[in-house]
């Protein structure tokens, strides 16, 4: 719930984020197609300028070159005349030479074909265009057929060079091929387009890879927040329940100590009753291992707050393997000590000490018909810490079990508390320590212990 909560912002911030993406490549599309269009329009008007000019010099040659000339010689212009039409078709093709013009028909005021560059479209009448019949009143117009672009111009009389008059003598039909101009503006959008897709991609992607982090950040810390509070309330959880423990320990260790004191006098008293002593030690037996348990309850009720002093690691260790030598000979267990370095660090010596026989006495129970344990102790690669190790080859602990060890009052010992391994953690992590178990069914366990050196 926390981190749904928690991501249910990032998913509108991404969204927007996602939505803006789109629309910028949107924009970018649309800005290469008004670009491209824009240079169309450009185009066709460059090129309008360009056919009336080939235009304007096309009537002063036909004019001055061939329509006075003829008139002079033979008195009236007939292209079926070999002879004009060959003269007609120099002078044009002379003139549009090095232009970049495809085909110049010239209409009579009729519409009919008089002269082409394509000799097979001479006579030919058309549907005359409104552009046609605008030349015809003077006025220079164009329009576009596919990719080519015909300008219709009059031609004109003139009375002087390159003085034209208004008496309009037929119409020139000028045509240009655009196609290799409208490729290359099509290309040129097409290379925006790519470019702006591919941009844009990379954008994507990038944009995505941050997403997917951020995500994965943001779950991991909705988690954790999670696990925090979980921990918090744990905690206060635990902390409830030990302050109830310590009280109903107090109030328990007070009547036990009169049982005590009863049962060894009674002992004392029974001696020459075998039966009745045999009771009374049982009595005060089971009085030292409720009191032990409560003592138990006490260390884990109460903080355990270490007080700080120079340590000798192995030597506290070596106090908790010498006490508990009988019970190793009893069980058959070999000691095995493997200290590497005989560090010294600021520590508790009392808790450490509680710590290492908690963790000794569960090897012990482990390996009720023998094994081996060893006990290695070396400083850190970094040199800032140490690491115990306590490596028994007793029966070893499921997995379930070690998901669970560290769990108050969790225990799979008949008469255990659950408070052992607990306790431990307690006093490690109060020195700014570590403990993790590793273990494996009727292979062992391993405890490792880290504590820093200062």
């Amino acid at each position: 719930m926390h981190v749904q909560e928690s991501i249910k912002p990032f998913k509108l911030v991404k969204y927007f984020a996602y939505s803006s993406f789109f629309l910028i490549l949107l924009s970018f599309l649309a800005l290469a197609f008004i670009v491209s269009r824009g240079a169309k329009s450009l185009l066709l008007q460059k090129s309008e300028d360009y056919a009336f000019l080939v235009a304007e010099n096309l009537n002063h040659q036909v004019f001055v070159q061939f329509t006075l000339p003829t008139a002079l010689m033979f008195g009236r212009i007939r292209l079926r005349e070999k002879a004009q039409f060959e003269r007609l078709d120099f002078i044009v093709k002379n003139t549009i030479h090095g232009f970049n013009i495809e085909q110049v028909n010239i209409y009579d005021l009729e519409g009919t074909i008089a002269y082409s560059t394509d000799p097979s479209l001479v006579g030919k009448k058309i549907v005359t265009p409104p552009e046609f019949h605008l030349a015809k009143r003077g006025v220079l117009a164009s329009r576009v057929e596919g990719d080519k672009l015909k300008t219709y111009a009059p031609f004109r009389a003139e009375k002087a060079p390159s003085q034209t008059t208004s008496l309009v003598l037929g119409i020139f039909e000028i045509t240009q091929n655009l196609s290799k101009d409208y490729q290359i503006i099509k290309h040129f959008q097409n290379t925006v387009a790519a470019s702006a897709i591919g941009i844009m991609t990379a954008l994507f992607i990038g944009l995505t890879l941050i997403v997917q982090r951020a995500e994965k950040i943001i779950e991991a810390r909705a988690e954790e927040k999670r696990r925090l509070e979980n921990k918090l309330r744990q905690a206060e959880h635990l902390a409830t329940l030990g302050q109830m423990v310590a009280a109903v320990s107090h109030e328990i260790r007070n009547p036990l100590g009169v049982i005590s004191s009863t049962a060894e006098l009674l002992q004392k008293k029974e001696k020459n009753n075998p039966a009745n002593a045999q009771l009374a030690q049982i009595m005060v037996e089971e009085v030292k291992r409720l009191n032990r348990i409560l003592t138990e309850f006490l260390e884990f009720a109460r903080p355990q707050i270490p007080t700080l002093t120079s340590c000798q690691l192995t030597q506290v260790i070596d106090k908790v393997l010498t006490f508990l030598k009988p019970d190793f000979q009893t069980h058959g267990i070999e000691v095995i000590k493997n200290y590497q370095d005989k560090p010294t660090i600021m520590a508790d010596q009392d808790l450490l000490y509680r710590a290492f026989l908690n963790i000794a006495i569960n090897a012990i129970q482990a390996m009720s018909s023998g094994g081996r344990l060893e006990v290695k102790v070396q400083t850190t690669i970094s040199g800032k810490g140490v690491i115990i190790t306590f490596t028994d080859t007793g029966s070893g602990i499921s997995e379930d079990t070690l998901a669970k060890i560290f769990t108050p009052f969790f225990t799979t010992k008949e008469r255990g508390s659950g408070l052992g391994l607990p306790i431990v953690k307690n006093i490690v992590e109060n020195h700014g320590g570590k403990v993790i178990i590793e273990s494996e069914i009727n292979k062992g366990t391993k405890v490792i212990i880290f504590l820093p050196m200062e």
